[in-house]
């Protein structure tokens, strides 16, 4: 069978083997593709595996010969997944091979923003600790995690995930979510949207993008929140109003936020969160440690193997929908 990886780079820049993937069949592999070079390099394909390159109707119906669509990511609103079970092509996504290290991001940004280790290094330094006349010095309040009140909104794996290094920090865990009390998970409490908004000193996102979703973080829901309060979106980027938050960090209605991800990406030099007071932006790095790259490629090539076996898993979409 034919496969083509369009854009393997981002998960793998050269330092993880193809093999698994390459046992299974015919492989070419990418490293990166534009819109315009798609119907070409795919024209023999019979599996296409893709991160960020979209495949939409048009794109689907002039591919007579695929079978197989690959996502390289859990996210898998880049397909028209419809179109495709209308001509039943198997989607398949990789969920949860980054739970622990977007979790670990999302703290990493806390921590960023409650004590601002690499600036104070870095202020070490240029020799500012030296010529101190005290023992100690700090630039930025040093901020205590126990006992704060964090407001998880989506607690599915990396939510939970989230919600354990909490508790283990002592702090207060509220979560949104469709669970009914009894099926939550010990130290986290229920709480209502606006509720988490208005009482969390810290609150984080780990919803999909949806209708609902998009702009959950609107001005009016920034206004609610304490001037104290930080803001982290590891999720997606248009789960934010950016400019409603840079708005809000600018007039000082909050005190902090920390993103991985923004609502295009790479940015427009525009993007008014790019120059704001109090946003530190990483660029869509918190699935990408070497370990979830790991699973993520091994996954990847296991969710093939079972199509090629006739019992595909991880399938997203319903075929035979015509």
């Amino acid at each position: 069978m034919k496969i083509v990886v369009l854009d393997g780079h981002a998960a793998n820049p050269g330092d993880l083997p193809w093999n698994k993937l390459k046992a299974l069949g015919e492989c070419t592999i990418y490293d990166r593709t534009k819109p315009e070079e798609v119907l070409e390099r795919c024209r023999e394909a019979e599996a296409v595996l893709t991160n960020k390159v979209a495949f939409n109707r048009a794109k689907i119906e002039a591919l007579p010969k695929l079978k197989y669509i690959g996502v390289l990511a859990t996210g898998f609103n880049i397909i028209d997944i419809k179109a495709a079970a209308e001509r039943n092509i198997v989607v398949t996504n990789i969920p949860a091979y980054s739970t622990n290290s977007v979790a670990q991001m999302v703290f990493a940004h806390i921590l960023n923003i409650t004590q601002h280790v690499g600036m104070h290094a870095e202020e070490v330094r240029k020799g500012h600790w030296t010529s101190n006349p005290d023992f100690c010095f700090w630039c930025t309040p040093q901020i205590e995690l126990e006992g704060k009140k964090i407001g998880i909104i989506g607690l599915g794996h990396i939510g939970q995930a989230v919600a354990q290094i909490a508790i283990a920090l002592n702090m207060k865990v509220y979560a949104y979510t469709s669970k009914i009390d009894a099926k939550l998970p010990t130290g986290i409490k229920k709480a209502e949207l606006d509720q988490i908004f208005r009482e969390c000193d810290i609150v984080t996102f780990h919803c999909p993008l949806t209708d609902e979703t998009r702009h959950l973080a609107n001005k009016e829901r920034l206004a609610m929140m304490k001037s104290t309060a930080i803001l982290i979106n590891t999720s997606r980027g248009p789960i934010i109003d950016e400019q409603a938050l840079a708005n809000a960090l600018n007039n000082k209605q909050i005190y902090a936020a920390g993103v991985d991800v923004l609502s295009k990406e790479p940015p427009m030099p525009d993007n008014p969160l790019l120059t704001v007071r109090n946003c530190f932006i990483t660029p869509h790095i918190a699935w990408a440690t070497f370990e979830a790259r790991q699973r993520l490629n091994d996954i990847s090539a296991d969710n093939f193997k079972a199509f090629l076996d006739g019992k595909p898993i991880n399938v997203v979409n319903k075929l035979g929908l015509v």
